[in-house]
């Protein structure tokens, strides 16, 4: 098609110069130059049409994203976080022409610890703030845009650490500038969202029962659970968490302008995230909260639902979530596969805090723990994710083991004694 539409510009070019003519009889000339004028209406015209349709075919066949390239430029956002971080390094690890431009507002006392790693490794980190449209202006351009930043707490907006205004601004506003960016150099864009989507009201609406120290779902009649938990049907009607809707908000705004200007989206909806490394608190991160400060003696507190400890969540490594994140990337824009998916450890990672503390109690010896009957704003008694169509369509689960991460985050923990501090 542009071959052919450069020989039509030439002919163009040429029938509209000025042509040596032998001398003819005047009629003769009258009636050459009216079917000049003619061929050279023709043809401009010819050459407009092809012009359209050389640029309506060019913007509709674009090459998938990732695909077919030498090498890939990823921008990530947090990338000095737990999860940015880890993303970033199983990128360049797994690839090493993978060019990675990563940003964080380096709010958090431990990202300074995994902003000199990455920069030893080769990734070009720079401090700046996604509630500022100008801190992006020299971001570009880009392949695809990973957005792992937020602020993750469930508590976030309530807690008197940051405002709701912040919440939003961070959580959405910042999405929403990272999609202008996609917008401008039609990058691909990967959203970490969370399972805290789902409905407060229809999640505490279960029926569960206690079996071997944990609550488990006695009926699975709702059509948006399955055996193996939550599917991606379940209810996300309000109330969900300030947090929880600043991430729906971000999905939403994520898909629709994927669709309006033609780049692929894809939203991963993750459970309890976990690994060595973390920067565990109570209200993010429980696993490694849980162990650095059971490993510390550290007071811990089963806080609501009688105190039992019987609250349940799955458990994913971020090693898994990295490799089905690098596969999305690779794949580019595919067609007819689900935008918003599950992905988590599920059933046989999931786990309830007085089992957590068993597993502790085995590992680093015994460690009392108080009860309270406290209840916390937006605590839920089970959240247990069904990723079968991260499964179906990626032909991902994951790999590494809930013994394996806990063992990983335990070495971590008892080769730095002040993780805890660091992580505050």
């Amino acid at each position: 098609m542009e071959v052919a539409f450069r020989v039509l510009a030439t002919a163009s070019n040429m029938h509209g110069r000025r042509q040596f003519s032998p001398p003819t009889n005047r009629r003769s000339n009258s009636n050459k130059s009216v079917w000049h004028a003619s061929l050279n209406q023709l043809i401009g015209t010819i050459v407009s049409i092809m012009a359209l349709l050389y640029c309506h075919l060019r913007s509709r066949c674009r090459i998938p994203h990732g695909v077919g390239k030498s090498s890939l430029n990823i921008f990530i956002t947090g990338v000095c976080g737990f999860v940015g971080s880890s993303i970033a390094r199983h990128l360049v690890e797994s690839d090493s022409t993978i060019k990675i431009v990563g940003m964080d507002n380096l709010a958090r006392p431990g990202s300074e610890t995994n902003r000199r790693e990455l920069v030893s490794n080769g990734i070009d980190v720079r401090h700046g703030d996604l509630r500022l449209a100008s801190d992006l202006e020299t971001i570009g351009p880009m392949d695809f845009v990973i957005d792992a930043a937020a602020l993750p707490s469930v508590l976030a907006g309530v807690d008197g650490a940051n405002s709701s205004l912040q919440l939003v601004q961070h959580n959405l506003l910042g999405t929403i500038h990272l999609l202008e960016l996609c917008k401008r150099h039609h990058a691909g864009f990967l959203l970490l969202s969370t399972s805290r989507v789902y409905s407060i009201e229809a999640l505490t609406s279960l029926s569960l029962d206690i079996q071997k120290d944990a609550f488990v779902v006695s009926d699975t009649i709702d059509p948006g659970l399955t055996d193996d938990g939550i599917n991606e049907n379940f209810s996300t009607a309000a109330p969900v968490s300030m947090y929880g809707a600043t991430k729906i908000a971000s999905e939403t705004m994520a898909l629709e302008y994927g669709l309006t200007y033609d780049f692929p989206v894809w939203i991963n909806r993750c459970g309890v995230l976990a690994g060595a490394g973390q920067f565990g608190r109570a209200d993010q991160g429980i696993f490694s909260f849980w162990l650095h400060s059971h490993l510390r003696r550290q007071p811990l507190k089963y806080l609501g639902f009688g105190g039992s400890g019987h609250q349940v969540r799955d458990c994913l490594n971020v090693r898994d979530l990295s490799q089905l994140v690098s596969t999305q990337i690779a794949s580019g824009d595919r067609k007819n596969v689900p935008r918003t998916i599950n992905v988590s450890g599920g059933q046989a990672s999931a786990m309830s805090l007085k089992q957590l503390t068993q597993w502790c109690d085995d590992r680093f010896g015994k460690h009392a723990i108080q009860s309270s009957d406290e209840e916390r704003p937006f605590d839920l008694p089970w959240v247990v994710l069904d990723s079968a169509l991260a499964n179906q369509h990626w032909n991902w689960k994951p790999e590494v083991s809930m013994n394996d991460t806990l063992e990983e985050i335990a070495v971590h923990a008892e080769s730095n004694p002040g993780w805890l501090e660091l992580s505050q």
